[in-house]
């Protein structure tokens, strides 16, 4: 089909209709801006003036002390805080090595499987023989290579006796229970003090 162009009369009309016409989209605006004008600038907000910056000493505001680590006492700070059951007199010659134990076993080299029973058995008998002073040496442990992020205990005896001496059948007997003097083994060794028969 041909199209057919306009006549006067029909241009006349439509240019009369374009007038009063309005664009649907603001597209069409745009798109009729020359493009050699510039977009207008947003006006930039105002900073008000920084407030001025006061004199401080770092940790001037931290609360009291720093808390302290819970960990756990040594054996040796264990021993010496736990409360004297026994005479002071006898305990002050005790720690000063003047008393001479009367029975000692050595655990030196034994598994804690064989150290326990050993140990049960050497201080029933001695308190069944009626002696209140014995020597327990378990040595002070060997250093062996740490490998992991935890610090392992030196020494699994001399941390596990004393529980043991705390628990039954041996907690009863036992009065005080306390690091030997140099002279008798030091770190390395315990005195126990056993209670009187009955």
């Amino acid at each position: 089909m041909k199209r057919r162009s306009l006549n006067s009369d029909d241009q006349e009309l439509w240019n009369k209709v374009a007038k009063t016409a309005k664009p649907l989209h603001s597209a069409a605006k745009k798109r009729a801006l020359p493009i050699t004008s510039k977009p207008k600038k947003s006006p930039t907000p105002r900073i008000s003036d920084p407030a001025p910056i006061m004199p401080f000493r770092v940790g001037e505001r931290a609360g009291g002390a720093a808390p302290k680590h819970d960990l756990k006492p040594s054996i040796t700070s264990a021993l010496a805080s736990s409360p004297v059951q026994m005479d002071a007199k006898a305990y002050g010659k005790m720690r000063r090595g003047k008393l001479g134990p009367e029975d000692t076993i050595d655990l030196h080299g034994m598994t804690l499987h064989q150290a326990h029973p050993a140990l049960i058995g050497f201080v029933l008998n001695g308190h069944a023989r009626g002696l209140r002073l014995l020597l327990v040496i378990t040595g002070k442990g060997k250093k062996s290579r740490d490998d992991g992020p935890i610090p392992r205990q030196m020494g699994v005896l001399r941390h596990q006796v004393p529980q043991w001496l705390r628990m039954a059948p041996l907690a009863p007997l036992v009065l005080q229970v306390t690091e030997a003097h140099i002279k008798h083994g030091g770190g390395g060794a315990y005195y126990v003090y056993l209670r009187r028969r009955k």
